[in-house]
């Protein structure tokens, strides 16, 4: 049968999807190279932003890469049998995704040699430089996980291979999210709740990207995902994307607690201009709101493509979740004199503005460019394409849990 599938994918149709992912790959590596000519002023970072559109889109796909592992582990870790099939695919996505992801970072540092420092002199005290090990072992653990999911042989080792994945992913998920929470220099960070809060919004964003990923193989081989399995990976989603909002809810009501954050937390909701239209309308509206209806309202749910919909905009409204929490994050001054108003010639004190630059765009969008063609690469050359056995699922009940 998979040779069957990978005769229809052989095509003008790979050639056309590979063209186009390298061609958006290009743009990203073209909007690099200038402005790493051309200095820093090419981009709209300045002193007090200095991380842009590239961090938001890189830091999206990097806690994706995470979640999406979820799929694998579902199957694996937690035995559910409609997940099996779905494995290798997931720890796929989580390598692509996390090559990508810092695919976007490096080249926005401008000296991506510098990383070679980075890797041979590790600062243990910084959350920046734990990921020098975080990130490797992902693609080590994952890339034994897959390969131990895809041969018979090594089958046996699948769950504690995937328990040890499953552990790892956390952990780095973990170390990303702790980057924001461990910082004291901007007032929106600086959060406990900010790591676990990454973990469930890995969820959600990873279940999205596979979902969008499933779908285009199915339709690449004229193949329809069986509806009881369609609705069950809906409803996964439903619960993340709830999950996600409450964590959300729980951050931003912390801050107004506190005294010395209502300031900021009404720049973020209120008063800050693209940051209260992003929070609202594409993160609770388009990212929360619409979603859950696509995914629980009955009517809805029965239409065709639905949950296609719904991983969209929940892909969309992570986007705009992350520009405001990192843009919005960088923009807002820190209070470092409570109470006591701060002037001087570097703009201390100001709120500060930021427009993404054409460059920048290139950049981050060129990340899913990278994403989606090396993901359509070994799809061409591996086994990944979800089969499911349905006889054998129903006889065993699975698609009854």
């Amino acid at each position: 049968m998979q040779s069957e599938l990978n005769n229809r994918l052989e095509g003008p149709t790979f050639y056309v999807l590979a063209g186009i992912g390298a061609l958006i790959s290009l743009i990203g590596v073209a909007g690099a190279i200038y402005m790493g000519q051309h200095g820093h002023q090419a981009s709209g970072m300045n002193n007090q932003i200095f991380w842009g559109m590239p961090h938001v889109f890189a830091i999206f796909l990097i806690v994706a890469a995470s979640g999406v592992l979820n799929v694998a582990s579902i199957g694996t870790v937690f035995g559910k049998q409609a997940y099996k099939s779905r494995g290798p695919l997931s720890g796929l996505l989580a390598i692509t995704l996390l090559a990508a992801g810092l695919f976007v970072i490096m080249l926005d540092l401008g000296r991506v040699d510098r990383l070679i420092i980075a890797m041979t002199h590790v600062n243990w005290v910084s959350v920046f430089g734990w990921n020098m090990v975080l990130y490797p072992v992902f693609f080590g653990l994952v890339g034994v996980y897959v390969w131990v999911l895809m041969d018979r042989k090594m089958y046996a080792y699948s769950k504690p291979v995937g328990i040890a994945a499953f552990i790892w992913r956390l952990v780095m998920t973990t170390g990303t999210g702790s980057i924001f929470g461990f910082m004291v220099a901007r007032q929106a960070y600086h959060s406990a709740l900010i790591a676990p809060m990454f973990i469930v919004m890995s969820l959600a964003w990873g279940l999205a990207i596979f979902l969008l990923f499933q779908r285009a193989m199915y339709c690449w081989h004229n193949m329809e995902l069986n509806e009881e399995i369609r609705r069950r990976l809906g409803n996964l989603l439903g619960v993340f994307i709830a999950a996600v909002f409450y964590f959300v809810l729980v951050y931003h009501l912390t801050n107004i607690y506190f005294a010395k954050q209502t300031g900021f937390e009404h720049f973020i909701l209120v008063s800050g201009g693209v940051f209260p239209q992003l929070f609202w309308g594409g993160f609770v509206l388009l990212g929360t709101a619409i979603p859950l209806l696509l995914l629980f309202v009955p009517a809805l749910q029965r239409m065709r493509g639905s949950e296609i919909v719904a991983a969209v905009l929940t892909v969309g409204g992570g986007l705009c979740f992350l520009y405001v929490f990192i843009i919005g994050g960088q923009a807002y001054p820190l209070d470092m004199f409570p109470g006591m108003e701060v002037r001087s010639s570097f703009f201390d004190g100001q709120i500060d503005h930021y427009v993404p630059s054409l460059p920048e765009m290139m950049l981050a969008i060129g990340g899913f460019g990278v994403a989606f063609t090396l993901t359509l690469i070994a799809v061409r050359v591996l086994r990944f394409m979800p089969e499911d056995d349905l006889a054998k699922l129903k006889a065993s009940g699975a698609l009854r849990d």
